[in-house]
């Protein structure tokens, strides 16, 4: 039995969750839900292992605790791959590269490198990797560094003049400028990450799932309707929203199995 088999032998419904606030990966709809990538994603996969997915919606700093203390089957919130969260989790092949972007009001002046923000309040999601990443630079670049709890919160800070900038991936970067016209992008740090959903380290055959179905997303077109939908245009050859890895996992990341798959897609 493949993995799709064995998924719906089990039946019973997958529980995940996002980060409500995030635009465009999930956020508020008109009938008191939420929408977006990564709401689309999670019911992507459910249909590939024909089972039912839940998303729920809570804050970001909340949700990794949540999957450790068995309230979540996965995260399918963005999460940042890094070598500290992958000696904690085991997470499928990335969907998407992420990058940090700065978000500044449109008058403000251009943000050519960090060090333009010395002295400077920047404000980030709490619990992101934005929120690690900006804290782990306090005193190289000497800026202040805020939490929110909420992305929404984080942005409002520097439409109000509390903070000069957001600092948050560049996919809710764009969305926040798109969407807001007292806001622009500014400086782009690339980190050559991926984003990827989060599974326990004793579900070994969550993962397996997970890899299958976003494999065969990539290779079907599905994931790449998707892209289309939310960031308005069609993955980029090579990206990881368009490339099939090999093995299971993120290459050169703890936990990567590089292990030939049997193929799992119908």
């Amino acid at each position: 039995m493949g993995v799709a088999g064995a998924a719906l032998a089990q039946g019973a419904p997958l529980k995940t969750a996002v980060d409500g606030t995030f635009a465009p990966h999930a956020f508020p709809n008109l009938q008191g839900g939420v929408q977006g990538f990564n709401v689309d994603l999670a019911q992507e996969i459910g249909r590939k292992l024909k089972r039912e997915v839940t998303v729920d919606s809570a804050q970001f700093s909340g949700l990794l605790p949540a999957l450790q203390a068995g309230t979540y089957d996965f995260i399918i919130a963005p999460v940042t791959v890094n070598k500290e969260r992958a000696e904690n989790y085991l997470f499928p092949e990335g969907y998407l590269n992420t990058d940090f972007q700065l978000v500044v009001k449109r008058d403000a002046p251009e943000i050519a490198k960090l060090d333009d923000l010395k002295g400077k309040v920047v404000t980030v999601n709490r619990g992101s990797a934005y929120d690690t990443w900006a804290r782990g630079l306090e005193k190289e670049v000497g800026w202040t560094v805020e939490s929110y709890g909420t992305q929404t919160d984080a942005v409002q800070a520097v439409l109000s003049g509390r903070a000069v900038a957001n600092i948050t991936g560049n996919t809710v970067a764009a969305w926040a400028a798109k969407q807001n016209p007292g806001l622009k992008l500014s400086y782009l740090h690339s980190t050559g990450l991926v984003w990827s959903a989060a599974v326990r380290k004793d579900r070994p055959e969550m993962r397996a799932m997970l890899e299958t179905a976003i494999e065969c997303m990539k290779q079907d077109g599905s994931l790449a309707k998707i892209h289309e939908k939310w960031f308005g245009y069609a993955p980029k050859p090579g990206s990881a929203a368009a490339t099939v890895f090999p093995g299971a996992g993120v290459p050169d990341m703890p936990g990567y199995d590089p292990a030939a798959r049997p193929a799992g897609c119908s």
